[in-house]
């Protein structure tokens, strides 16, 4: 009763002083505004960064968030606010020590609406430090070509498997039809292939059936695509949200897309005496995605920039025909260690990785408590605790300070010609960062490595390729900083051996 009476007095004092009420809550708006956007005024970048996110989040509905985040580098330097709490840099150094100084995590906003699986974390998704590194210490070896000494040999039977696709399905003859083949599909396959071997220890066999099984890839996008937008909206958190969360996300009782994936991923682990836990489901989970989509941004972006310079392309043959003359492994496919020795192809692959970046989302992280001060072109910036600070991948990988005046351009030889060797290490540690740094690297990267050498060393010496639309050569959105792509049309014709 007297808790119904205050209420009612408090109304009614409220109802008396309405203007007063609504200038004092608008005051403490204002203040509260002003506080937010004085803390980091210091920080350069567009004027509406300090008091609105909107522009930002524009970017990401608009899935150009990559570009937008280049362009305010280019502008506003190595560091800029891109919002009234959030900053961008571009600098290899400074990304490097907010990756490995202790007190940095990942932001909630980003990480927890990138789960793929109702309220349950995983490595990519835990912004908890400490559980996030003993996942880590826990499946990093199963990536690891040291301690898992099956993934080469397993890899190899993928590579071979896309080979045989190509030869039963797609090769054109001189002077006949050209049977054109969307290359961006099927490098899916292949890279969603080689993951559930790595995973599982059998394959979807993508490349065997030519298809998406169970629109397994197409249910994948459309996931990412739709939390993309979540994001620009700010409700990211609403997928993650208690009983409405669970309407929203995927059913196990699904017949195909990702529901059903997530079916069949429980149901190889299930069958496996040593895996036990919804924390190994949704492990393996995770790298399915985030394995499958990120390799094959990689070859996907080499190859069209391989295609699009005739010059390059005939270099690498040259390159891979020397080395297959020899043939010091025998037969099958070529030996990583092999490819790792050929200069014009490590070449070829460090600049496609620069220009065209795999993964360009923030990935932010928050600053510590009470704050930190960055160097930035010799310059101190301080930044208050807990404000979130992401990275701008494609300026950092196109700063034309360290890569010239043609940073924007596909140039190989940029990595064989520089005779500093000094500058030399710096490109080829910045290139290094396209893997992430420190505890947050990504465990995939050998595989990754693997599939890239291995795959663009076996198409170029099996086949001569070409651009069918060279003018519109791909259809692409991005979507979580990951470019989705499709439309790719490709002639291919055996070459003569």
């Amino acid at each position: 009763m007297a808790v119904s009476q205050t209420l009612t007095q408090a109304l009614d004092l409220v109802s008396e002083h309405k203007v007063e009420v609504v200038i004092a809550a608008a005051v403490i708006y204002l203040l509260s505004q002003f506080r937010t956007y004085f803390k980091l005024s210091h920080v350069p970048g567009p004027w509406f960064a300090g008091w609105s996110d909107v522009p930002h989040n524009w970017s990401i509905w608009n899935e150009v968030a990559y570009q937008y985040y280049h362009d305010i580098s280019e502008r506003y330097g190595k560091i800029a606010r891109i919002g009234p709490n959030s900053v961008l840099s571009s600098s290899p150094e400074v990304w490097i020590h907010v990756n490995t100084k202790p007190g940095y995590k990942r932001s909630e906003w980003y990480f927890k609406a990138v789960r793929v699986e109702y309220q349950r974390d995983n490595i990519f998704s835990q912004t908890d430090t400490e559980k996030h590194d003993a996942t880590r210490k826990k499946i990093a070896p199963g990536y690891s070509g040291r301690e898992n000494l099956e993934l080469e040999g397993s890899i190899d039977t993928r590579v071979a498997a896309f080979l045989g696709l190509i030869r039963r399905n797609y090769v054109s003859k001189e002077g006949g039809p050209v049977k054109k083949m969307d290359l961006a599909k099927k490098i899916q396959f292949f890279t969603m292939d080689v993951i559930s071997l790595v995973a599982f220890g059998t394959t979807f066999h993508m490349l065997d059936q030519d298809s998406d099984i169970s629109n397994f890839i197409k249910s994948s996008e459309d996931g990412l695509l739709i939390g993309n937008m979540f994001m620009a909206l700010n409700l990211g958190w609403l997928v993650q949200a208690p009983v409405i969360g669970k309407f929203l996300g995927p059913s196990l009782k699904d017949k195909t897309g990702f529901g059903a994936m997530i079916r069949e991923c429980f149901r190889y682990i299930d069958e496996r005496a040593w895996a036990e836990g919804d924390e190994l489901r949704s492990e393996v989970l995770e790298q399915l995605v985030a394995g499958s989509d990120t390799t094959a941004g990689a070859l996907r972006g080499i190859m069209l920039h391989v295609l699009a310079t005739p010059r390059v392309q005939r270099k690498m043959q040259e390159e891979i025909d020397a080395v297959y003359a020899e043939r010091a492994w025998g037969e099958g496919v070529v030996p990583m260690a092999v490819v790792r020795q050929m200069p014009y192809m490590q070449a070829v692959i460090r600049e496609g990785l620069r220009i065209w970046p795999p993964v360009l989302n923030l990935l932010p992280k928050d600053v510590p408590e009470g704050g930190d001060t960055i160097v930035v072109d010799g310059k101190k910036v301080f930044l208050p605790g807990g404000t979130c600070i992401g990275i701008s991948t494609l300026a950092m990988h196109h700063n034309k300070e360290l890569y010239g005046e043609d940073a924007d351009v596909f140039k190989p030889e940029r990595w064989l010609l520089e005779t500093d060797q000094e500058k030399l290490a710096v490109m080829t540690r910045i290139n290094d960062l396209t893997f992430g740094h420190g505890k947050w690297q990504c465990l995939g990267k050998p595989v990754a490595q693997m599939e890239i050498n291995k795959m663009l060393f076996e198409w170029f010496r099996n086949f001569d390729w070409a651009l069918v639309k060279p003018h519109k050569p791909w259809r692409l959105t991005n979507a979580f900083g990951l470019f989705l792509i499709n439309d790719m049309w490709v002639r291919v014709m055996e070459r003569e051996t």
